[in-house]
C-alpha cells in the first residue's frame, strides 16, 4: 500500500531553484511542492511527516558512470550491485548507470543479458545500463537499433587497452555513423593505446615498474590527441559524442573548441580527477597502487581547468567511473609491474559529499552542484525528469542533506566492499542525512533500511540535449 509521505521545512534545491519549499510524495512520485508555511502547504496531511528543517532537499543523485561487478585483468570489481548500490544510497545517489560488456566474439545480446541477471534483484537504489562495444561488425552494428528500443541508448567504445575493449577508427566510424542514425550517445575512452602500449614496454624495459609509472606514460598529450580525434571521427559520422573520465587541461581544450564550433560534443570528468593527484600516485611502498585508473591522475596543476570546464559548461557532468579493487590481493597483483594493477578506484558513496565540499571552497554553486550530479546525467542519458530533480510526476528520489554536519571520509565507515578510502582523512562539510528512493526510504536520518531488490531497471530515452 501506497504511503503519502510530507517532507517539511527544507531549502528545495534543484538545477534549476532554490526554494523553502515543502514537498508532497504519493505513489512514489512527486505529487506537488507549495512554500514552507503557505495555506496550500499547512493543508496537506500525510501518513509520514519527514521534518527537514535545517537542510537541504535535493534530488537524488545520478552517477551515470559506474563499474559493478566488471571482470578486468583477471580479478573482478570487488563491489557487487548489492553492496555497490547500498554504497551509492549511503551517498546519497540513488540511479546509477552501468556498463554492460560485449565479449569479443559475442553478441551484444548475450552482454546485456549478463548484465541484467547480475543486477536483477540485488539493487538498492534504481539503475540502468550502456553497452561496452568491444567487436564492432554488421551484427553488432544492428544489435544498436534494438538496444536503443529497449532502453540502452548509449553505446561505449575504447581507444585504449588494445587486444581487451579497443577499436581502431574504422570501427569507431562505424558506430558513430550508426548512433547517427538510431539516435544512440557514443562516449568514448579517449587515451591513444597503442601509443600509450609502446611506452609501457618501454618503461618496464628501464626498469620502471612503480604505480607512478601508471599515469607517466598514459601522456597528457595521448589522451588530447585521442579527444580530437574522436571529436574528428564523430564530425565525419555526424554524430554526438560523450568523452568520459576527463582529466587533464588539454583534453579539456579540445572539448571546449569543438563546443565553440557549436558541434555537439560533451565530456564528463570524475571527482578523483578534481581533488587528486600524482602526488598520490606516487605515495611508497606501492602505496601509490591504490590511486591507478584510466585515465589516471595528473599533476596538481590540471585540476583549476576542469573546475573552470565545469563552471563554463565545456564539461557537463561528475561521475564516478566507479570500479573498486582491493588492495590486498587485487591492486597488490601489479608489484613488480605497473601495467598488472587493476585499473580503478572506488567512488560512489563519496561524489555527492565531495561536489558539496567544492561548494563550500567556492568552485561551484549549490545548484551547479546538483545540476552537474543529477540534472545533466539525467538528461544526458535520457532519464529527465523522472530522475535529476524535484518536480511533480517525477519518481520521489530525494535526498535531505545537512550542509553543516562534518566528517571525515575513511575505510573505516564507508560502505563501499573496499579495503581503502582513495579520500582516506579527507575533512569535508555536508553529508546525507535521509535518502528516499521512488519514495521508500533507503536511509533513514543515518539508519539503512533500503534492501536489495527495491532497485529497478529503468529503461532510458535517448540522449535529450540532442
Amino acid at each position: 500500500m501506497s504511503i503519502r509521505t510530507l517532507i517539511r521545512g527544507g531549502l528545495v534545491v534543484t538545477a534549476a531553484d532554490e526554494l523553502h519549499a515543502d514537498v508532497l510524495i504519493e505513489d512514489g512520485r512527486v505529487a506537488a511542492l507549495a512554500a514552507h508555511g503557505s495555506a496550500v502547504a499547512e493543508s496537506w496531511t500525510a501518513d509520514r511527516t519527514i521534518d527537514a528543517g535545517g537542510k537541504y532537499v535535493i534530488p537524488g543523485g545520478v552517477d551515470a558512470h559506474t563499474h559493478m561487478e566488471l571482470p578486468f585483468g583477471g580479478t573482478a570489481a570487488s563491489d557487487t550491485f548489492e553492496t555497490g548500490t547500498r554504497a551509492a544510497a549511503w551517498g546519497g545517489t540513488t540511479t546509477i548507470v552501468d556498463f554492460a560488456v560485449q565479449s569479443v566474439g559475442r553478441s551484444l545480446r548475450e552482454g546485456l543479458d549478463t548484465w541484467y541477471a547480475k543486477a536483477d534483484g540485488n539493487c538498492a537504489v534504481d539503475y540502468a545500463f550502456h553497452m561496452i562495444l568491444s567487436d564492432v561488425n554488421e551484427g553488432t552494428l544492428k544489435e544498436m537499433d534494438r538496444l536503443v528500443g529497449e532502453g540502452v541508448t548509449s553505446f561505449k567504445l575504447f581507444m585504449a587497452y588494445p587486444g581487451v575493449f579497443y577499436s581502431d577508427d574504422g570501427q569507431i566510424l562505424r558506430a558513430m555513423q550508426r548512433g547517427a542514425s538510431n539516435g544512440g550517445l557514443i562516449m568514448m575512452h579517449a587515451e591513444n593505446g597503442i601509443a600509450i602500449d609502446v611506452l609501457v614496454e618501454q618503461a618496464l624495459a628501464r626498469g620502471e615498474t612503480d604505480p607512478r609509472h601508471h599515469g607517466e606514460v598514459r601522456r597528457v598529450l595521448l589522451e588530447a590527441e585521442a579527444t580530437h580525434r574522436a571529436i574528428q571521427l564523430a564530425r565525419v559520422a555526424g554524430a554526438p559524442l560523450y568523452v568520459v573520465h576527463v582529466s587533464a587541461e588539454e583534453a579539456v581544450a579540445e572539448l571546449a573548441a569543438a563546443r565553440d564550433k557549436g558541434l555537439p560534443v560533451f565530456g564528463e570528468t570524475c571527482p578523483q580527477y578534481l581533488f587528486l593527484s600524482t602526488d598520490q600516485l606516487a605515495q611508497p611502498d606501492f602505496q601509490g597502487a591504490k590511486y591507478v585508473c584510466s585515465t589516471p591522475l595528473r599533476p596538481k596543476e590540471h585540476q583549476a581547468a576542469l573546475w573552470r570546464g565545469l563552471r563554463t559548461n565545456d564539461l557537463q557532468v561528475v561521475s564516478t567511473d566507479h570500479c573498486p579493487f582491493c588492495f590486498r590481493g587485487q591492486k597488490e597483483l601489479g608489484r613488480g609491474d605497473f601495467s598488472k594493477i587493476p585499473n580503478g578506484l572506488p567512488g560512489v558513496e563519496n561524489r555527492m559529499d565531495l561536489l558539496h565540499q567544492a561548494v563550500v571552497e567556492g568552485h561551484i554553486s549549490r545548484r551547479r552542484w546538483i545540476e552537474i550530479a543529477c540534472a545533466s546525467p539525467a538528461r544526458m542519458f535520457g532519464l529527465y525528469p523522472q530522475k535529476g530533480t524535484i518536480a511533480p510526476g517525477s519518481d520521489a528520489d530525494i535526498v535531505l542533506y545537512d550542509p553543516h554536519a562534518e566528517q571525515v571520509i575513511s575505510a573505516e565507515t564507508h560502505h563501499m566492499n573496499v579495503d581503502y578510502s582513495a579520500y582516506e582523512g579527507k575533512r569535508i562539510t555536508g553529508r546525507v542525512d535521509t535518502v528516499l528512493s521512488r519514495g521508500e526510504l533507503v536511509i533513514d536520518r543515518r539508519e539503512y533500511t533500503g534492501r536489495a531488490g527495491h532497485g529497478a531497471f529503468i529503461p532510458r530515452s535517448t540522449c535529450q540535449y540532442l
